[in-house]
């Protein structure tokens, strides 16, 4: 809750600083990211550096079809997101310390209630993103199946 209040507080006090008396289009986006930040959901993060090996761009190219391709619908009302972070920017490095990202990572997690819970599926990635794509597909589509539930 107090996290929740933070970071309401920090959004509206960043809104406020860069007013000047007349509404800004990224407040819709704000109100956007405050309810999709309280709403129930289910999260694929896939977390690269600046540079990336052929794996690295199987594993975000894969996982990203599997949830297009089997969550249209739940991507559309915001019940699943998926997510390309590039933990060589600055803005990311607070979710990369979150996570504790150093390199190439994937991570499916589930917002329930305000609490997050979440799974490192990295090792998998690695291992058949790349060598057995449709494993890889087969895998993060049961688990966020699982998740929805």
């Amino acid at each position: 809750m107090n996290k929740l209040l933070l970071a309401l507080a920090i959004c509206l006090g960043l809104n406020a600083c860069g007013s000047n008396g007349t509404k800004k289009d990224n407040t819709t986006n704000v109100e956007q990211t405050q309810l999709q930040e309280t709403k129930d959901r289910v999260e694929i993060l896939y977390f690269h550096g600046k540079q990336r090996c052929a794996t690295c761009m199987a594993i975000e190219k894969n996982a990203q079809e599997a949830v297009e391709s089997q969550f249209a619908d739940e991507l559309k009302n915001g019940t699943v997101v998926f997510k390309t972070i590039d933990i060589s920017k600055a803005e990311n490095e607070k979710i990369a310390e979150k996570y504790m990202v150093t390199w190439s990572a994937l991570f499916v997690s589930k917002w329930k209630d305000g609490k997050e819970t979440y799974e490192n599926l990295t090792e998998s990635a690695f291992a058949n993103a790349r060598t057995a794509p449709d494993t890889f597909k087969s895998g993060v589509i049961e688990k966020i199946k699982t998740l929805l539930k």
